[in-house]
């Protein structure tokens, strides 16, 4: 096959503790260093929490597996200060075609809306991800990742958690104030724990093959629905990195894994696929089905779990790693708030209500695709090809068709973190919404607002005029920076200018915040450390934002 990647081989060190055989605790312990643990480790360290990171093997993982990432997932890959990486090397797409046998019956744009710094989504295999991300963690002077690290036991208790770990030069004992499983779907700190997943597993089985060729297809996604080179089922097609394409064949359940696998099998499916002239080679192949399940909760006492070790979903939509990546954002922000002490334990158990809801509506969507790409019996077939040759003429027909709703951010409207609206607002920022982006210019240079948001609190005050803002006004949003956790006033307005009292200033210099924002002079949004709205109002006052950062950090 062949071989368009090198993996890497990252070195086993002797952890400390071996060194002198003393058990060592440290605040947070991260298990797995896929795209999820990755993400939870550097999330923490950036903020100068000290985190081990296990895994227990050597490299980055094989195949191309996880490959598209949505444009919620490139704004956090950002803050982790990967996106860059990613978008440069990754294919950018907003636009997929939907086919049924021989004809398209109706394409979708995700990002309709210009001004947006990133696309809908990217492709890019997954071992690209993993090298960036393992990249910016060793730059991290507090991240500690240890490779060939493998926990074979675990002990929680009220106050922690004790790990016995397995290594090339023997057994250690560590302790931690915090776990983070991200170990995946066949998490070994879930069985340790013997905590189980309820939920569904599809009776269908798929085949992807990673060909390397040379061809002019556009940068869309395209899924047909039995097309004349595959009668009957279903195939998906992305372009990827390096020329490589990502082709899903369904197979059925009858299909034989191991027969279907081979190379000669796989390649007259392709020819099939792409007529006997173009020249191609495989790089990747294997066959999987899928489930759509979750744990009951996320969090059990010191020991939270994330990504697929908490939840699992169909492929159709790209929701694993996202949804994974986006329970992080959920989750570090609230841990580093607890072990800095300026929130309480229970903040965290928002952490499991609010991704609970959003695995929920993953898995709904999921399970909805999947019903339509795999009907289970002749009248659901019957149903799904009468929409699909509906929907090349009639729009109504269009909504009904589900080749996979993809990813998009969960709106977290029932959170107990968030403050009720008291006013009309029009637009989708309502309070659980995660921010859309919009251009800006910040001390003069072109900017975008998601670059300069998140992290920690913020009130976004939209002013016609900043040097209107009175000496008064500035002083009590510099005294917001002093409460627990502080709260950081920042100006928005259609005009450049200085605000008094040393606020940064950003200048909405295509009216777009103003648009999406629905913002009118003296509207004011809090922004969680997530870059989710937690509260918003028609005018500033002090008093009404510190009762609403309270309840957004816990203290209810």
């Amino acid at each position: 096959m062949a071989g368009t990647y090198t993996y890497p081989r990252y070195a086993y060190l002797t952890p400390p503790e071996l060194h002198d055989g003393a058990p060592r605790r440290h605040p947070v312990v991260v298990v797995g260093a896929g795209p999820v643990g990755l993400a939870a480790a550097i999330d923490l360290a950036q903020a100068g929490v000290a985190v081990v990171l296990l895994d227990d093997d050597d490299t980055v993982s094989f195949g191309s597996r996880g490959v598209c990432y949505a444009k919620r997932t490139l704004e956090i890959l950002d803050r982790l200060a990967v996106g860059a990486d990613c978008v440069a090397k990754g294919v950018s797409w907003n636009v997929g075609r939907t086919f049924f046998r021989e004809h398209e019956v109706y394409h979708f744009n995700l990002l309709p809306q210009p001004d947006h710094q990133r696309p809908g989504m990217i492709n890019l295999q997954q071992y690209y991800l993993e090298e960036y991300l393992i990249k910016r963690a060793r730059q991290l002077p507090t991240l500690d990742l240890r490779f060939r690290n493998k926990v074979v036991a675990l002990q929680p208790g009220d106050d922690g958690v004790r790990l016995q770990v397995s290594t090339p030069d023997g057994l250690y004992t560590l302790a931690a104030d915090w776990l983070i499983a991200a170990d995946g779907a066949r998490s070994t700190i879930r069985q340790l724990m013997n905590l189980e997943m309820e939920g569904q597993v599809f009776l269908d089985r798929f085949l992807i093959a990673d060909v390397v060729m040379k061809a002019d297809f556009p940068r869309e996604r395209w899924f047909w629905f039995d097309p004349p080179f595959h009668r009957g089922q279903s195939v998906l097609l992305h372009r990827q990195a390096d020329n490589v394409y990502r082709i899903d064949f369904q197979l059925g359940w009858q299909a034989d894994p191991e027969e279907e696998k081979k190379p000669e099998k796989v390649t007259a499916r392709i020819r099939a696929m792409l007529g006997d002239e173009r020249e191609f080679a495989l790089e990747w192949v294997s066959v999987y089905t899928f489930q759509c399940r979750r744990m009951k909760q996320f969090r059990h006492g010191r020991v939270l779990f994330v990504g697929d070790a908490a939840h699992q979903v169909s492929p159709f939509g790209a929701r694993g790693a996202n949804s994974g990546i986006q329970d992080t954002d959920n989750l570090c922000w609230k841990l580093r708030l607890v072990l800095d002490g300026q929130a309480p334990d229970s903040l965290l158990d928002t952490y499991s209500d609010e991704r609970v809801l959003a695995a929920d509506e993953n898995i709904l969507n999921s399970t909805r695709s999947t019903d339509f790409i795999t009907p289970k019996s002749p009248v659901s077939l019957t149903f799904r090809n009468a929409t699909l040759a509906l929907a090349r003429e009639h729009a109504f027909a269009r909504a009904l068709v589900n080749s996979g709703r993809l990813s998009v951010p969960a709106f977290l409207t029932e959170s107990r973190l968030n403050t009720a609206d008291s006013a009309d607002f029009a637009g989708a920022m309502v309070p659980g919404a995660a921010l859309d982006d919009a251009p800006l210019r910040v001390n003069g240079a072109d900017g975008w607002l998601l670059d300069h948001t998140g992290g920690h609190f913020q009130a976004l005050l939209y002013v016609l005029d900043p040097s209107a803002l009175d000496a008064a006004q500035t002083a009590e949003c510099k005294q917001l920076g002093e409460a627990t956790p502080p709260l950081e006033v920042v100006v928005v307005s259609p005009k450049s200018g200085i605000a008094a009292g040393g606020l940064r200033v950003f200048a909405d210099c295509a009216g777009r915040y103003a648009e999406r924002y629905d913002a009118r002079d003296g509207t004011v949004y809090l922004i969680r450390p997530d870059q989710h709205v937690a509260g918003r109002w028609r005018s500033f006052d002090a008093n009404r934002l510190r009762t609403a950062l309270a309840r957004a950090s816990g203290h209810f």
